[in-house]
């Protein structure tokens, strides 16, 4: 909790919206208690409303009901609900959400809904239509935005390549894996050449989530645990490979664990290495300066600083787009031995 402090407080006090967010998974430790005890702790912080991811479309409708109906009950801000279809459930959970008072759901409009997207927006309007829980949203406007994206879905989807991910997936119940994760698992093991290996690595990945201390799939954990269950599966042997960011999960640096890791695999993954015990944040040097005396040459703005310190690379390709864009200049052009620039 203590990593949102910062970034809560820099929100609030631009005059934004800090939308503190519930990520919801299943697992010894995840009980309704935990996610008000989380909830408490976010509004404490500063939140403006609060939000419950179940990325992996595995919230149940009646577990659903009950977390909303105690979430109204504990604090004072708006509750959004954000699920995917993942398992097939999402409108039954969003219905008796609704039925519990939450303030907004998440919905596609029909020819991108569905799989592992949201329920369609038009079949939730016509299903609460007629009822206290009218959206007022009128079918036959969304029927004509749904008529575009159908053209958009017909132009750039492709059957074969989205196959695996856009029906009904059960196996979601038990293995806990959310939509965007699968498109990442099936291109890294086409990467591989190992597509033939996806039934396994799905079994892998629970084992790898619980050996982790259950973290939450969700973005970045998703990708960690994912490429960690893939690597084991490859290799042949568990942990034998272990990416960067997972090292740096097992040392403390992305927070505290919902529960304790493995200590055989952190032995394994660190060592006699120790674990960090203050916010990780602390040990970071300030570092906006220095980005900006690197990017001086593109610097127009704060934003391009962050732009620049979290993609480096595509940063600086980026910047000199825009500066072709906007003074007509292409710097791969100048001859930087004379310093002169073709007319």
């Amino acid at each position: 909790m203590r990593n949102l402090e910062v970034a809560i407080k820099a929100t609030k006090r631009v005059g934004a919206h800090a939308q503190g967010t519930l990520v919801y998974t299943i697992s010894p430790v995840h009980t309704i208690d935990h996610y008000i005890r989380v909830a408490k702790e976010l509004v404490e912080l500063g939140v403006d409303s609060i939000c419950i991811k179940d990325m992996s479309g595995i919230l149940s409708p009646y577990v659903a009901y009950e977390l909303v109906k105690r979430l109204k009950e504990t604090v004072n801000v708006p509750i959004q609900l954000h699920s995917h279809y993942t398992s097939g459930m999402a409108s039954m959970t969003y219905l008796k959400a609704i039925e519990a008072g939450v303030d907004a759901i998440d919905t596609a409009i029909s020819p991108l809904a569905l799989g592992t997207s949201q329920p369609a927006t038009e079949t939730m309007v016509a299903a609460l239509k007629g009822t206290q829980y009218d959206t007022g949203l009128d079918l036959e406007l969304l029927s004509e935005i749904a008529s575009y994206f159908k053209e958009v879905k017909r132009n750039h989807y492709k059957e074969t390549e989205f196959s695996m991910v856009m029906g009904v997936d059960t196996d979601v119940l038990v293995y806990q894996v959310p939509g965007g994760m699968l498109s990442n698992l099936i291109a890294q093991l086409r990467e591989q050449k190992a597509l033939d290996k996806y039934e396994e690595v799905l079994k892998e990945i629970p084992k790898v989530r619980e050996d982790l201390g259950y973290p939450p799939l969700v973005t970045p954990m998703s990708q960690m645990v994912g490429t960690q269950a893939v690597l084991n599966v490859i290799t042949g042997e568990r942990y034998k490979m272990v990416p960067k960011e997972v090292k740096d999960y097992v040392k403390g640096l992305y927070g505290r664990p919902p529960a304790p890791i493995s200590e055989e695999v952190k032995r394994k993954i660190m060592g006699d290495e120790e674990t960090i015990q203050v916010r990780p944040a602390d040990l970071l040097k300030p570092q906006f300066e220095e980005a900006k005396e690197e990017i001086k040459e593109y610097y127009e703005q704060e934003e391009d600083v962050l732009t620049y310190v979290l993609f480096p690379q595509i940063a600086k390709k980026f910047f000199e787009y825009r500066r072709a864009r906007k003074y007509y200049i292409d710097s791969t052009l100048i001859n930087s031995e004379y310093m002169t620039y073709p007319v």
